[in-house]
Parts: C-alpha cells; sequence; structure tokens
C-alpha cells in the first residue's frame, strides 16, 4: 500500500496544533488557569504578542487545507520549507525554554514534543515533495504498449 502523505501531513499539523495550544494563550487557556474569559478577551488586554502568536498559528491551518485541496509540485517544495522553518523556530523555543529559570519541565516536555512533531513532519513533507505523482501516472499509460 502506497503511503497517502496528504493524511500523514493533515494528521501532523493538526497534532502540532493541539501540543500548540497547550503553549500559548489565545484566549483558550484561561479556563485551565482560573481566568474569566471575558478578561482574555478584552481589547485593552490584547498585545502584540498575541498576534503575533495568531500569525504563528495561521500558517498550519492553511497547510492543512491547501495539503487537503492541492497536490502540486511547487505547494509541495513551499510546504516541505515551511515545515523546516517551523522546526527551527520550535528548536529555538526549546533551548529558549531551557534558559529561563525556573525551568517549567512540563514546557520542556511539551516543546520537545514538538520538535519530534515537527521533525517528523519535515520526514513525510520532504517524501511527498520528492514523489512525482505525473511520472507514475504517465507510466502507467504507456505500460499497455
Amino acid at each position: 500500500m502506497k503511503p497517502n502523505y496528504s493524511n500523514q501531513i493533515t494528521a501532523l499539523w493538526i497534532a502540532f496544533l493541539l501540543a500548540l495550544l497547550f503553549h500559548t494563550d489565545l484566549g483558550l487557556m484561561p479556563l485551565f488557569h482560573g481566568q474569566n474569559i471575558a478578561y482574555s478577551h478584552d481589547p485593552q488586554n490584547i498585545s502584540w504578542i498575541l498576534w503575533l502568536m495568531l500569525l504563528f498559528f495561521v500558517p498550519p491551518l492553511c497547510a492543512i487545507v491547501l495539503t487537503t485541496f492541492t497536490d502540486s509540485k511547487g505547494y509541495r517544495i513551499g510546504h516541505f520549507w515551511l515545515t523546516v522553518i517551523y522546526s527551527f523556530l520550535n528548536f529555538s523555543h526549546l533551548i529558549a525554554d531551557l534558559l529561563v529559570t525556573p525551568i517549567a519541565w512540563y514546557q520542556i516536555a511539551l516543546m520537545t514534543i514538538l520538535v519530534l512533531i515537527g521533525i517528523l513532519l519535515n520526514l513525510v513533507s520532504y517524501r511527498w515533495m520528492k514523489h512525482d505523482h505525473g511520472t507514475k501516472i504517465a507510466n502507467v499509460g504507456l505500460d499497455r504498449y
């Protein structure tokens, strides 16, 4: 059975985003910290860091949708490089978390999981990028003659 790269990539991005939810405060985590949800959505409390977190969240969301609907070689190449950028950012974040005192080991564990998901995403995305769908389809027709 040949691998379904699109499904694998979508599953990995979803796992990445779910893990990221526990590392961010985009108005979803206040419940776990005993904060009022209205406080987290108060325009006076929204800082530029929340906008940066949202910008960090949007490309994986778009990647999930685009990976489901397109298989173009150009997109696969761009997607691979997106995964590389996110892996670099996650690894940098892991290092930064290790430099914070006191070290929050649950955050280190979570960031390690995110780095590992990212590496797996890099590998699957690389295989998807290198997979030549068009040649296989063309060869099927030529094999008959």
